[in-house]
């Protein structure tokens, strides 16, 4: 609890700076500081009894910061009306450091010998809210139409399948493929709220970023559903993860 309180003043800052620069009412605020709080219960209540280290740890309070990154430009996604362009800008900004410091935590974790499941898990949650949000607020930039929304759903739609075919629960191999595929998302949609952007271009880098993530979670979906059918399920060879990846 004592680092989300820490964290609390870096989005209260974000807060004030983005109402004042925008215009945007107490109501934002409420708003913003009510995702926060649904999110760190939501963690708290996820969380192991104890960490490595010292409170969450170095590498989760590394994804704190980029959570406390992300629950500002939720709140805009959440407000009424459309994007403004200094708004616009924002996003690009918050959301671009968010990517850039994405996979910071997972090296953090592997220098400092702090790696959990917890920390992973963690991450990869942050890291789909936030696809879901530069969604909504891609969406609501009037560049894109709905359809942009198949990305940020895609994991969601994912997991809710596994409790049909649990075979989709199953461990994956690591993939650099998986991974690349994964920051196009963010990197198209940041191009896609860019106030420069022509709508055209935008919707031709979206479209492209979700032909490449729906290529990717077909071909993981048809590899656990193949191995769950087998007898026994080998890990892969060090020679089939790099076909498959």
């Amino acid at each position: 609890m004592a680092d989300f309180a820490l964290a609390l003043p870096v989005v209260a800052s974000f807060v004030v700076a983005m109402a004042f620069s925008l215009g945007l009412s107490v109501a934002y605020a409420l708003s913003v500081l009510a995702v926060y709080a649904s999110a760190a219960l939501l963690i708290l209540s996820r969380a192991p009894a104890g960490f490595p280290g010292r409170g969450m740890g170095p590498a989760n309070r590394v994804t704190l910061g980029r959570l406390a990154l992300a629950v500002p430009l939720a709140g805009l996604a959440l407000s009424v009306g459309g994007l403004s362009i200094p708004a616009r800008w924002w996003i690009v900004g918050l959301g671009t450091v968010a990517l850039l410091v994405d996979g910071l935590d997972g090296w953090v974790a592997r220098r400092t010998s702090t790696a959990t499941r917890f920390g992973a898990r963690f991450d990869m949650e942050t890291d789909a809210a936030l696809l879901m949000v530069l969604c909504l607020l891609a969406w609501k930039s009037g560049q894109v139409g709905p359809w942009v929304l198949a990305i940020g759903a895609m994991r969601y739609l994912f997991v809710a399948a596994s409790w049909i075919l649990p075979g989709l629960a199953g461990p994956l191999f690591p993939s650099m493929r998986r991974k690349v595929v994964c920051v196009a998302q963010g990197a198209a949609l940041l191009i896609c709220v860019g106030p420069i952007v022509p709508p055209d271009l935008a919707q031709g880098v979206v479209a492209a970023a979700l032909v490449a993530l729906s290529a990717s979670f077909t071909r993981d979906t048809v590899w656990l559903l193949a191995s769950e059918r087998s007898t026994t399920v080998p890990a892969p060879s060090p020679e089939a993860a790099r076909e498959a990846a």
